[in-house]
């Protein structure tokens, strides 16, 4: 504990002189050098001067050992994904903010603000948390420096700039001087490798979280990390895996009464079947996920969209025309581009497949191609054409579709 600014800091709030906190204990010039951390204190100055301030020293000890506890329970809290108990932590931190200061966890504190906010989602807050960090960096531990570095991947992540999240992650992956790293640190470079469709390294980071998750017994953790894994074991076609992941997930969320994962799990699930040719199976997982989501948001326009592609090649084309009106209907209204382009390229295709194809060429992938964010769909679309023109006998734009896919 910092008792020279501690002291100063309840003598000012007291409304005391340096004279009247000294008097019969020691003199002002000493006190002085006390409250500017220049001089040492001997123990029983420290706790006389605290005492007249009516502040004790082992109580002042207490606290600093409580900061210490509960800044590791908000770690530790988080990284459990334990939502209910963060909130009440961080509150139990904040009534002792006028305190943490003159702590040796200053800058522990704030770099654990820093994650508190990033995890509540409230991202302008924790842009100015960054940048008020940045200017206190010079003073970080080792330990500190670290915190700061992963947190700011975190803040990446969250912002959706996966490339620059990997390139900090990967550095401090093969610093030696950096702690070893923990469950959640592999946690986020398997998010990050899965967002930069690099199913492999996905795969291999999110089997190292798995595993110590598990040792931890960090049942949430254990969830979210099976839903990567089984969307990357769908995405490399490692099939069987991926769906004794989505099988794992529906029970345990049941279990865990984590009923806002279903949706998501019963669409991943709905996809895998989709990939594997199981329309119909595939189409009865989009509509357990469609019934469990709320109207008109993002999520809810895939899965629809998704059901209007399986009733399409379950060739029950009323249905799927319908579907694909909404979706289009839908998608403009929520700003959604690509969803709009493809449901109407499935209605032009319903009445005119020529028509729907130049509509493809023309509209549905110089705008997946701009994007690049699109890879699997641009390979599907770019199959269809060639395809079309091979069918139609035009062979030259039939190999000019295929070298793109290759």
């Amino acid at each position: 504990m910092e008792f020279g600014a501690l002291i100063k800091f309840y003598r000012t709030q007291k409304g005391m002189t340096q004279a009247e906190l000294a008097k019969g204990i020691c003199s002002v010039p000493h006190l002085s050098k006390i409250e500017n951390n220049s001089k040492e204190a001997n123990e029983e100055t420290i706790s006389l001067l605290l005492e007249r301030l009516e502040i004790g020293l082992e109580e002042m000890d207490e606290k600093e050992g409580l900061i210490q506890t509960l800044l590791g329970q908000l770690g530790e809290k988080i990284n459990y994904y334990l939502k209910d108990k963060i909130d009440e932590i961080y509150q139990k931190l904040q009534e002792m903010e006028h305190i943490i200061p003159f702590s040796k966890f200053i800058h522990t504190y704030e770099l654990y603000k820093y994650r508190y906010l990033l995890f509540k989602g409230f991202l302008a807050e924790a842009e100015s948390q960054k940048d008020l960090l940045f200017k206190q960096k010079k003073n970080f531990s080792q330990h500190e420096e670290y915190l700061f570095r992963y947190f700011n991947a975190v803040c990446l992540i969250t912002k959706g700039q996966y490339k620059a999240a990997d390139e900090l992650l990967e550095a401090l992956y093969i610093d030696p001087s950096n702690d070893r790293p923990n469950a959640e640190f592999f946690y986020h470079r398997a998010i990050v490798k899965s967002a930069l469709e690099q199913s492999g390294h996905a795969i291999h980071f999110g089997k190292m979280a798995l595993q110590l998750f598990m040792n931890e017994h960090n049942f949430f953790r254990i969830l979210h990390t099976l839903m990567m894994l089984g969307i990357n074991y769908t995405q490399s076609n490692i099939y069987e895996e991926a769906e004794d992941c989505f099988k794992h997930l529906i029970r345990n969320a049941e279990l865990l009464k984590q009923d806002k994962l279903l949706p998501q799990i019963y669409h991943n699930m709905g996809y895998l079947q989709n990939k594997k040719k199981n329309f119909k199976e595939a189409l009865s997982y989009y509509e357990k996920s469609l019934a469990l989501q709320p109207i008109n948001n993002p999520h809810y326009l895939v899965t629809l969209y998704s059901i209007g592609e399986n009733q399409y090649a379950l060739q029950e084309t009323a249905k799927a025309k319908e579907c694909f009106q909404v979706v289009s209907s839908l998608a403009k209204e929520l700003g959604v581009k690509k969803y709009r382009l493809l449901a109407d390229f499935y209605i032009f295709h319903i009445v005119s497949p020529e028509k729907a194809f130049k509509y493809l060429e023309s509209k549905v992938i110089p705008y997946l191609e701009a994007t690049n964010e699109h890879h699997n769909d641009l390979t599907r679309f770019y199959k269809m054409l060639s395809d079309f023109y091979s069918q139609q006998g035009t062979y030259l734009e039939a190999v000019n579709y295929l070298n793109k896919i290759t």
